[in-house]
């Protein structure tokens, strides 16, 4: 089966196109291809499939094997995947992933997508969204132990939960190996959570490094830079369209800071190469 590998801002999958063909295991397949020393090599894997409320749909799995809800990396790449390989001649293109639909509208260059703008829906800063399990109806600033240390974090649901952590050092100095798979899998997350550790470097600039439930520490996460970016709003940190600085590269984010009103994310995405594997 011919396969393409693809990454945003070094978020990187394995896109398959089953608007044809299927994967019959497709969480096996995801473990398996996704190990970077047997097989391809991935965050994960991404299947386009033709979508029902959307034009198309994005199925998206973790290394790990287990099913992710949104990727904003991913949908990017999905829009440059759908339009380069002419499944679509539209710049601006609908797809869905678990029930929730996006709309992407992308920048083309040379017949070939570079870039795209993703309208990532309203963020929810609502504990029972998210969920995490604590006294405050809304999780900001709600404090929490970790690996013996106290941290405030501020929660938010992009469709999948984001545990947002400031840090007053650059996160590269930060133990996000060792600190993010606490948060992960504290018992507080009854769906385990994403946990961005951010440092303010002024009001239009944000640094960022993520570990990803289910695939550890990513060179990025476009729904954890939308829900930094928020998380920053909310707190007063930083203006309503921020730059986010991933390990991979950067991302473009605007909110009006009212809740109900979509987050806007801007990105490249970008092909790696093509191949095919017998599946």
């Amino acid at each position: 089966m011919k396969f393409t590998k693809m990454h945003g801002c070094g978020n990187d999958y394995v896109y398959f196109d089953c608007t044809e063909e299927k994967i019959a295991d497709e969480s096996a397949a995801a473990r398996a291809l996704s190990d970077r020393h047997f097989g391809i090599g991935g965050d994960g894997i991404i299947l386009i499939k033709k979508g029902t409320a959307a034009a198309f749909e994005m199925v998206m799995y973790n290394a790990d094997g287990t099913r992710g809800a949104m990727c904003g990396n991913g949908i990017r790449c999905v829009a440059k995947y759908v339009y380069d390989h002419r499944l679509t001649d539209k710049t601006s293109i609908s797809i869905e992933s678990m029930g929730a639909v996006k709309y992407i509208d992308v920048t083309v260059e040379n017949g070939k997508v570079v870039s795209a703008k993703v309208d990532m829906g309203a963020p929810s800063l609502y504990s029972k969204d998210i969920p995490v399990l604590c006294e405050s109806e809304r999780a900001v600033n709600v404090p929490v132990t970790v690996g013996g240390v106290d941290y405030e974090m501020t929660c938010v649901s992009m469709g999948n939960p984001h545990a947002v952590v400031f840090i007053d050092k650059s996160p590269r100095e930060f133990d996000v190996e060792g600190v993010g798979v606490l948060f992960e899998n504290n018992e507080i997350f009854p769906d385990r959570t994403n946990t961005e550790f951010i440092f303010v470097q002024d009001r239009k600039n944000l640094e960022m490094r993520v570990w990803e439930r289910g695939s550890g520490e990513t060179l990025a996460c476009g729904t954890g830079a939308c829900a930094s970016a928020v998380a920053a709003i909310v707190n007063g940190l930083c203006d309503n369209d921020v730059t986010v600085h991933l390990l991979g590269g950067d991302l473009q984010i605007s909110w009006s800071g009212k809740e109900g009103d979509s987050v806007f994310m801007t990105g490249p995405a970008t092909t790696v190469f093509e191949g095919e594997i017998n599946l």
